[in-house]
C-alpha cells in the first residue's frame, strides 16, 4: 500500500520512493519531474541520461547508494512540497518549448502511460534474462504505440531545433591547390622581376622601362584582386525550418516585415511597363501580405508614372491571387508569360489553362492601356499635365514640385478578386525646389527610408532598381534564414543576391552578366566580412542603415577613442571622433529609450528630464526634425504605435521627403545611402563594414532577381563608365579605403583589400593603354622589350604563363565558372580599360580639381522587339576612339612587321614572331569591340573583311619576295657598280 499523498512515478505509477539517507528520491533538480530508481536505472541503461521533460542532465551521482547530500536549490520538504504541487510543474512548464507535446508524449492513444507499460516489459525481459531480445522487441512495438499526430509534432519540433543555414566551406581537394598555385605564382613573379629589372634593353631603354612599370602595376592590380578570394565558402539554407520557427499552425506568423524600395526617374527611358512588373513580382511575393509593403520612388515626378501605377495596383487585384493559387514563377506577367516552356507540367488543376489564357488576355488589355500612357506622354502639352479631376499635375515642373505620396493599396481597403489582402503600395515622389542639392539615387533612397519609416517602420528594408523583378517568390525567406537566425542575423547589415541578367545574348559579348564577379569574386568576400553592396539585389537591415554598430561589437568610451588619436594633433584627433560617431550613438541608446519629450516645453521639466531632451536634441541634430521618425528608430523590430492615426502619418511622411529637411543632420555622411560618389553603393556598404558589421552572400539555386543589361556597345561602356567614375571619386575621398576607418580596426584587411582594389582599377587604364601600345611600337621601330632569352629567362617565361593558366583553371574548378564566361570577363577587362576607365580617370580629377561634374543619361531599359537588335545598334562616343585607335595601331604594326622581316630575310623571323605574338594578344583581347564597332552590314560580318584585307596584305607582300617573275639583282654586281662611279 502506498502512503497517501506520496509521489508516485509518472511512468510507471509507482511510489518514487527514498534514497538510503532517508530522503526523497529526485530524478531532475530543475523541473521536479517524479521517477522513481528503478525507471531512472532503466533510462541509463537504455542510454538515455537526460530527463524525459525538460531535457536536462541527470546528476552523475544519482544513482549512487551512498549519496547522502541535499539536492541543491532546496531541502528535502521543499522539493516534495514542489513534487506535489502542480501549479509549480505548470509555471516550469511555460518555459519548456514542448509544453504543448507533453501529454501525447507520456500516454498512448487509450490514455494508458506509454512509459509505465515499458517498464513493465523490461521488468519481465530481466526476469527470463533475455536482454537482446528484449532489445529488438521494444525497438518494433515502439513506433507502433506513437500516434501519427505525435510523430507530426515531434517532426515539428526537430526543425525548430534545426539551423536556419549553415555554412559549406570550399573542398580542401579543390582550395588547397587553388593557394598552393598562387603562392607559387608569388614566387614566380618575384623571380620574374628580378629577372626584368637586372636585364635591361639597352636599345630600347624607354619602351623597357615602361613595360616593366606596367607589369609592377599589373602584378599589383592582380594581388588585390587575388587574396581576398583566399576563402571563398558556399551557404545553404532551410526554408522549411524558417517556416517551423515562424509560422506554426493555429499561432500568429512571426515572420519579420519587409519593406521594398522601387527607384525610377525617366519613365521614357525606364519604361512603364518594366517597373509595373517589378512592382506586380514583388505584390505577388510568396510572403504574408501584412508583412510587405512596396514603396515606389518617382524621382522625375512624372504623371505617367503616377497613372501606370495606378493601373498597376488594379491589375494586381487579379495577378496576385492567380500566381499564389498556382505558385507561378516567375511572379513578373511580362516574363511569365514569354517563357518558352510547356506550362502545362505539374498543374494538374482543370481550371489552370482557362485561367491562365484569361489572365493572359487581362494582360495584353493591361499592356495596351499602359502602353497608350507611353503614346500619350511622348509630347508634353504647354500647359502641363492635368490630373482625371481636372486639377493640374503638381509635378509638371521637375524641378520644383512639392512632395508628394499616394497609398494605392494595403490600408485603403482594396481587396483582390478573392477577397483577400494585398500588400502595401505607396506612391512617392519628394520635393524639389532651385538650390538645394537633391542627390540623385542615393538622396531619393534616403527619402523612402524615411517615409518606410513613419508609414510602416519594418526592420528590413529590399531595395530594387526598376527593371529588376522577382524571379523567385521565396527570396525574402532565402535572407530572412540570415536576419532572422539569433547567432548568425545579429551582426549582419544586408544579405546581397547576385545580379542576373535576361536579353543578353548567348556569347555574352560584352560580359553583361558578369559571371567572374558574382560567382567568383563575391564567393571569396563571402568568407571574409561579407560581399559588398552592389545597388540592388540586397536586404538591409534598417538599424545598420542608421549609423548604429552591430550589437555584440564593445562599446568604447569617447575617452578611449580620443586617446587613440594623435593628442599633438587635433586635426587627427577630430577625425578619431567622427570615426566613432557609432560608438557615441550605442552609448546614447539607452539614454534615447525614453519617451520623446516636447523640446518647447524644456522648461517644464526637472534636471534629469532636462538632460534626456539634450540628448533627444542631439539625436535630432543627426536624423532631423521629426519626433515620428526619432521614435520610430528606437523600435529595433519595427512596426508603427496603433494609436497614432493615419492621417497624421502622412502628414508627417510628407515633412520628412522635404528637400530642407536633410540640411545639418548626418544623412548621406553616416546614416543612410552615403553621398559623395555616383556609386553610392560601394560607399554605403563600406561605411557598415566599417562599423564592424558583416555581410552576407545568397546565391539561391533559382536565381532570386533578374534585370536587363544594356547589350548595346555603346551603353554598356557609359555604364562602365559611370562605375568607374564612382570608385575613382571615392579615391579622391575622405571615405577612400587607403585611410578611412583604421581607428576601430573593425575592418578586416583581406575586406580592406578587396575594397582598394574596387577603388583602384580604373587607374590599370593607363599602363594598360601603354602595354597595349607597345606592342605596334616594336613592330614599326624593329626594336622590342625582351632581350635575347636564356635558359633560365625562358623558364621563367614559362612558368609564369603556367602559373597564370593553373591559377584560372582552378578557379574556375572551386567556382564553377565556365571558360567562356572566364575569357569573356578579361576581354571586357582590357576593352573597358582602355575606354571607359580612361576616361573615369581624367574626369575625376577634372571633377576634383575643377568642380566640372559629369551628368550621365540614364541606360535605356528596353530593347527593340527583334531579338538582340540592340546588339548591332553602334552610338559612336569619344568613349570609342582609344580601342579603336589601339586597333588601327596594331593592325599597321602587324602589317609593316611582315613587310619588314620580307626584306631583311630569315634572319628577322625569330623576332617577329615574338612582336606578333603580343600584338595578336591585342587584337584578340579587343575582338568583341571590333564586332561591336562595325556592327552587321546586310548580314555579313565585316570582321572577315577586315581580316581579309589583313591576310591579303600579308600575303601580298609574301607574294612579291617570291615572285619568280621579277628579275633578281645580285647584291655583288651594284656594289662595283658604285665602286667604279666613285672612283
Amino acid at each position: 500500500m502506498m502512503e497517501p499523498g506520496a509521489p508516485v512515478c509518472d511512468t510507471c505509477g509507482e511510489a518514487v520512493g527514498l534514497k538510503p539517507n532517508g530522503e526523497l528520491f529526485v530524478a531532475c533538480h530543475e523541473c521536479n519531474f517524479p521517477m522513481c530508481r528503478s525507471c531512472v536505472e532503466y533510462e541509463a541503461k537504455e542510454g538515455r541520461k537526460e530527463c524525459l521533460r525538460c531535457s536536462s542532465p541527470y546528476d552523475e551521482h544519482l544513482l549512487d547508494d551512498d549519496a547522502d547530500q541535499n539536492p541543491p536549490g532546496g531541502s528535502r520538504s521543499t522539493m516534495a512540497a514542489h513534487l506535489s504541487d502542480p501549479q509549480d510543474v505548470g509555471i516550469h512548464a511555460r518555459h519548456v518549448s514542448t509544453v504543448s507535446t507533453i501529454d501525447s508524449e507520456m500516454n498512448d492513444e487509450s490514455g494508458n502511460p506509454i512509459w509505465k507499460n515499458r517498464v513493465e516489459s523490461w521488468k519481465d525481459k530481466k526476469n527470463n534474462k533475455k536482454k537482446k531480445g528484449a532489445k529488438n522487441n521494444k525497438t518494433e512495438q515502439a513506433p507502433a504505440e506513437i500516434p501519427p499526430e505525435q510523430q507530426m509534432e515531434d517532426k515539428q519540433e526537430a526543425l525548430m531545433q534545426q539551423p536556419l543555414s549553415e555554412i559549406v566551406p570550399m573542398s580542401r581537394n579543390k582550395l588547397t591547390p587553388y593557394r598552393a598555385v598562387i603562392i607559387m605564382r608569388l614566387v614566380i613573379l618575384g623571380l620574374f622581376f628580378h629577372y626584368r629589372i637586372t636585364n635591361p634593353v639597352d636599345s630600347a631603354f624607354g619602351l623597357w622601362l615602361t613595360s616593366v612599370i606596367c607589369e609592377i602595376w599589373f602584378a599589383f592590380s592582380w594581388v588585390l584582386d587575388q587574396f581576398p578570394k583566399w576563402s571563398p565558402i558556399n551557404r545553404v539554407t532551410y526554408l522549411d525550418t524558417l517556416s517551423a520557427r515562424f509560422e506554426r499552425p493555429g499561432e500568429p506568423c512571426e515572420l519579420a516585415p519587409v519593406d521594398f524600395f522601387v527607384s525610377t526617374v525617366d519613365p521614357l527611358k525606364e519604361p512603364p511597363l518594366i517597373t509595373a512588373n517589378t512592382v506586380l513580382s514583388i505584390l505577388a511575393l510568396d510572403y504574408p501580405v501584412e508583412k510587405v509593403s512596396c514603396y515606389v520612388s518617382d524621382d522625375g515626378a512624372a504623371m505617367l508614372s503616377f497613372e501606370s501605377l495606378a493601373e498597376t495596383a488594379e491589375f494586381a487585384r487579379k495577378w496576385v491571387p492567380f500566381c499564389k493559387k498556382y505558385s507561378i514563377e516567375p511572379r513578373a506577367p511580362e516574363f511569365y508569360f514569354s517563357q518558352k516552356i510547356d506550362y502545362l507540367k505539374d498543374k494538374v488543376q482543370p481550371s489552370f489553362v482557362k485561367e491562365r489564357r484569361a489572365m493572359k488576355r487581362d494582360y495584353e488589355e493591361y499592356k495596351i492601356r499602359v502602353n497608350a500612357m507611353v503614346a500619350r506622354a511622348q509630347k508634353t502639352p504647354e500647359e502641363g499635365w492635368t490630373m482625371q479631376d481636372g486639377t493640374p499635375w503638381p509635378g509638371n515642373n521637375t524641378r520644383d514640385h512639392p512632395g508628394m505620396i499616394q497609398v494605392f493599396l494595403g490600408n485603403t481597403g482594396a481587396r483582390d478578386t478573392d477577397g483577400n489582402e494585398l500588400p502595401r503600395l505607396v506612391y512617392v515622389s519628394r520635393e524639389k525646389r532651385p538650390g538645394y542639392q537633391h542627390h540623385k539615387k542615393a538622396g531619393a533612397e534616403n527619402a523612402l527610408v524615411r517615409v518606410s519609416a513613419v508609414l510602416t517602420n519594418a526592420p528590413y528594408i529590399l531595395n530594387l532598381d526598376c527593371d529588376h523583378y522577382v524571379n523567385n517568390s521565396k527570396a525574402v525567406r532565402e535572407a530572412m534564414c540570415f536576419l532572422m537566425d539569433p547567432q548568425v542575423g545579429r551582426d549582419v547589415c544586408y544579405v546581397q543576391f547576385p545580379q542576373r541578367f535576361d536579353g543578353i545574348d548567348k556569347s555574352d559579348r560584352y560580359a553583361n552578366r558578369n559571371v567572374v564577379f558574382f560567382d567568383v569574386n563575391m564567393k571569396g568576400l563571402d568568407g571574409i566580412q561579407g560581399p559588398v553592396y552592389v545597388g540592388t539585389g540586397c536586404v538591409f537591415n534598417r538599424q545598420a542603415l542608421y549609423g548604429y554598430g552591430p550589437p555584440s561589437m564593445p562599446t568604447l568610451t569617447k575617452s578611449s577613442s580620443s586617446s587613440s588619436s594623435c593628442s599633438c594633433c587635433p586635426t587627427k584627433k577630430k577625425k578619431a571622433e567622427l570615426d566613432a560617431t557609432e560608438v557615441y550613438k550605442d552609448a546614447k541608446r539607452e539614454e534615447l529609450n525614453a519617451a520623446i519629450f516636447n523640446l518647447h516645453e524644456i522648461d517644464n521639466y526637472d534636471e534629469y528630464e532636462r538632460s534626456m531632451l539634450m540628448s533627444q536634441r542631439s539625436f535630432e541634430k543627426t536624423f532631423g526634425l521629426s519626433s515620428v521618425f526619432i521614435e520610430s528608430t528606437l523600435m529595433e523590430n519595427g512596426g508603427v504605435p496603433e494609436s497614432v492615426n493615419s492621417s497624421a502619418l502622412i502628414k508627417e511622411a510628407i515633412h520628412v521627403i522635404s528637400c530642407s529637411y536633410e540640411e545639418k543632420t548626418e544623412w548621406g555622411k553616416e546614416i543612410g545611402w552615403i553621398y559623395g560618389s555616383v556609386t553610392e553603393d560601394i560607399l554605403t556598404g563600406f561605411k557598415m563594414q566599417c562599423r564592424g558589421w558583416r555581410s552576407i552572400y545568397c546565391m539561391p539555386l533559382r536565381p532570386a532577381f533578374k534585370g536587363s543589361a544594356p547589350i548595346n556597345l555603346s551603353d554598356r561602356l557609359h555604364q562602365v563608365l559611370r562605375w568607374a567614375l564612382g570608385s575613382v571619386e571615392i579615391f579622391l575621398s575622405r571615405h577612400c579605403p587607403l585611410w578611412y576607418g583604421f581607428g576601430g580596426g573593425r575592418l578586416k584587411w583581406l575586406q580592406r583589400l578587396a575594397y582598394i582594389n574596387t577603388i583602384v582599377y580604373p587607374f590599370t587604364s593607363l599602363p594598360l593603354i601603354a602595354y597595349c601600345l607597345i606592342p605596334a611600337i616594336c613592330l614599326l621601330t624593329g626594336k622590342f622589350i625582351i632581350p635575347t632569352l636564356s635558359n633560365l629567362a625562358s623558364v621563367l617565361f614559362l612558368g609564369l604563363f603556367m602559373s597564370i593558366i593553373l591559377t584560372a583553371v582552378l578557379e574556375l574548378r572551386w567556382s564553377g565558372v565556365g571558360i567562356e564566361d572566364l575569357w569573356r570577363n578579361e576581354q571586357f577587362w582590357v576593352i573597358g580599360g582602355v575606354s571607359a576607365h580612361l576616361f573615369a580617370v581624367f574626369q575625376g580629377f577634372l571633377k576634383m580639381l575643377a568642380g566640372i561634374d559629369t551628368n550621365f543619361t540614364v541606360t535605356a531599359k528596353a530593347a527593340e522587339d527583334a531579338e538582340f537588335g540592340e546588339l548591332y545598334m553602334v552610338k559612336w562616343t569619344t568613349v570609342l576612339i582609344p580601342p579603336t585607335t589601339l586597333l588601327i595601331v596594331n593592325i599597321v604594326g602587324v602589317v609593316a612587321g611582315f613587310s619588314d622581316a620580307l626584306n631583311k630575310g630569315y634572319e628577322a623571323w625569330g623576332p617577329l614572331f615574338g612582336k606578333v605574338f603580343f600584338a595578336f594578344w591585342v587584337i584578340l583581347h579587343l575582338y568583341p569591340f571590333l564586332k561591336g564597332l562595325m556592327g552587321r552590314q546586310n548580314r555579313t560580318p565585316t570582321i572577315v573583311v577586315l581580316w581579309s584585307v589583313l591576310l591579303a596584305s600579308v600575303f601580298s607582300l609574301v607574294w612579291v619576295k617570291i615572285n619568280p617573275f621579277v628579275n633578281k639583282v645580285d647584291p655583288m654586281e651594284i656594289a662595283g657598280t658604285c665602286s667604279s662611279i666613285d672612283c
